[in-house]
């Protein structure tokens, strides 16, 4: 990695508004030249993402409704990281809760930015080997269908675009080699 000089120097800062998911922060900046602008970021919790591969080599996908675009959305189960609470250890709740699944292991895969344009988001990405399945422990706002796919064809319908959430869709794509690898040893 380069090492670059930061081009911007924070004046203020004020918070615009709040919700127990994200919260809205407007800062004023300078700019090397002294120019000065407004910059809104989305401050949001990291999050995890867990990607729940069964003992029978299956992925268990979730359709999920999402308000904001009012539609249906191919993802992996994912959720906000509690302050105080360590990624893994909210990875496993996540599974449980969404799919009411339980892991033999949990992989770290790897983490990334979801929206560094506008927003700090860092995705925690999980495999989450040897799953089995019980009943979920939902939230009340959280409207979820299970898809319970051969591997082969939830990466299908990854590579093809089926899924449109971003963060789960890079999710398997990042950890394909490693769902690849343990399906080969599994078989073997």
């Amino acid at each position: 990695m380069v090492d670059h000089e930061r081009p911007y120097r924070t004046l203020s800062s004020r918070m615009l508004w709040q919700s127990k998911w994200y919260s809205l922060r407007q800062d004023e900046l300078a700019d090397r030249s002294g120019e000065r602008l407004t910059y809104t970021v989305v401050e949001k919790p990291d999050a995890v993402w867990i990607i729940p591969v069964t003992a029978d080599g299956h992925i268990v996908l979730i359709d999920q409704y999402r308000y904001a675009i009012d539609e249906w959305c191919l993802e992996i189960p994912a959720g906000n990281i509690e302050p105080g609470v360590d990624p893994q250890a909210m990875a496993a709740r996540e599974l449980r809760e969404e799919i009411g699944g339980a892991a033999e292991r949990l992989v770290p895969v790897t983490e990334y930015f979801t929206m560094n344009g506008i927003g700090n988001e860092r995705a925690h990405v999980y495999l989450a080997l040897g799953v089995t399945l019980d009943e979920p422990e939902r939230e009340t706002t959280e409207h979820i269908t299970l898809r319970v796919l051969p591997a082969d064809e939830a990466l299908r319908l990854t590579h093809e675009g089926a899924i449109k959430d971003g963060p789960s869709a890079l999710a398997l794509l990042l950890a394909e080699p490693a769902i690849r690898a343990y399906l080969a040893e599994r078989d073997a």
